[in-house]
């Protein structure tokens, strides 16, 4: 629970609906404020105290709330919902959450719109979510750099990753290596050569500053000890289209909107970011099987505002689940070379908790920054 978003004096999870709870947030939240290692040592204990009392009565607001919201969600949704994608359309998040809407109305009987807020590498779309009335009529679908990546990457976020509400991993995936046929190059030994014997001469393309192709291929030039060019792009649109034309020559990117392309030889496959080749391409290596220890990872989530009804969230993962143990679902995601995931929030949380980790030390070890 977030007990101040403006000054993130602190944050401490609730049992809902516990008034026990909420005092012991308090005290704790108390005893931060008159010791908070972040606050100027001239405010006076009174101001401090005041702040605190602030938030207690935040806290008495919010319970107020929660005790009127229906404990089971059993009268969710009730009027129309909206899912919004922080990335331009045509990308793997905006596919899957279109799909979703299309089977949670079907279900519901309630509109759900998809919604398309782009810009500064996801955080657009997400502050917007953050700052949202948390009742569950409006909830981000995602990617994972806003929720893993760019707190890393960006000095400053208008929104706090860590306290949204989790609701479940759709998909999991791995970035792919890809260049342009002109590139001589058939191997990941012979990119690196060639990057090598050409520092800084071969440009590569991504969705987005933070996004998991920029990521992926940061990786890949720290363990290889090479230099390329960044060419960020604003969605996986106009980023594939420079790729498909020769623009850029090095594409790490995702095999659900590319591999029509390779399939047709408008691109070369050198290798996948995932543990174990793939069952439709068992011909292409790993990339750790060049770099051991690579792995570049890519996924697909739900999540809503700070303070959900966890009812909501709950309501959303079983349906998440549901649709992906359909055959027809299963279809379509294998044939876009996506693995469905699912699970329950708490398993979001964890997930979520070990990927920021893992790619907080990518970031600090390439020096990657978005500002």
């Amino acid at each position: 629970m977030v007990l101040s978003k403006g000054n993130k004096v602190a944050v401490y999870p609730v049992e809902e609906g516990s008034v026990l709870g909420y005092l012991d947030a308090f005290r704790k939240t108390l005893f931060l404020i008159q010791g908070h290692p972040t606050m100027p040592t001239s405010k006076s204990i009174h101001t401090r105290l005041a702040q605190a009392g602030l938030v207690l009565l935040g806290l008495l607001h919010i319970h107020g709330a929660s005790a009127q919201a229906p404990a089971d969600a059993s009268n969710y949704p009730s009027q129309p919902v909206k899912l919004v994608v922080p990335y331009p359309p045509g990308g793997g998040a905006d596919f899957l959450a279109r799909l979703l809407a299309e089977k949670a109305q079907t279900k519901w009987g309630q509109t759900v719109i998809v919604e398309n807020r782009s810009g500064a590498g996801g955080n657009v779309g997400t502050e917007s979510v953050f700052r949202a009335n948390p009742d569950g009529y409006t909830l981000l679908f995602t990617a994972q750099p806003p929720l893993v990546a760019n707190k890393s990457l960006y000095a400053k976020l208008n929104f706090d990753p860590d306290i949204m509400t989790p609701v479940s991993i759709m998909t999991t995936g791995y970035s792919v290596l890809m260049v342009h046929p002109k590139l001589p190059v058939n191997s990941v030994a012979e990119l690196i050569a060639y990057a090598k014997a050409n520092p800084n001469k071969l440009n590569y393309a991504s969705q987005g500053i933070g996004n998991a192709a920029h990521l992926s291929a940061e990786l890949f030039c720290s363990m290889a000890g090479i230099k390329m060019t960044h060419i960020p792009y604003k969605g996986t649109g106009p980023a594939l289209a420079d790729a498909l034309s020769g623009q850029v020559e090095v594409y790490f990117g995702e095999l659900a909107t590319s591999g029509v392309h390779v399939r047709a030889g408008k691109l070369k496959l050198l290798a996948v970011g995932g543990e174990k080749r793939l069952p439709e391409f068992p011909q292409v290596p790993t990339v750790a099987e060049f770099l051991p220890k690579y792995l570049a990872t890519v996924w697909q989530g739900m999540v809503g505002p700070p303070g959900m009804n966890m009812a909501i969230s709950r309501k959303w993962s079983g349906l998440v689940n549901e649709v992906l143990k359909t055959p027809e679902v299963m279809k379509r995601l294998q044939d876009m070379s996506m693995i469905p995931a699912g699970g329950s929030p708490e398993d979001m949380a964890q997930f979520m908790r070990e990927d920021r980790e893992r790619w907080s030390a990518v970031i600090k070890a390439s020096g990657a920054r978005a500002d």
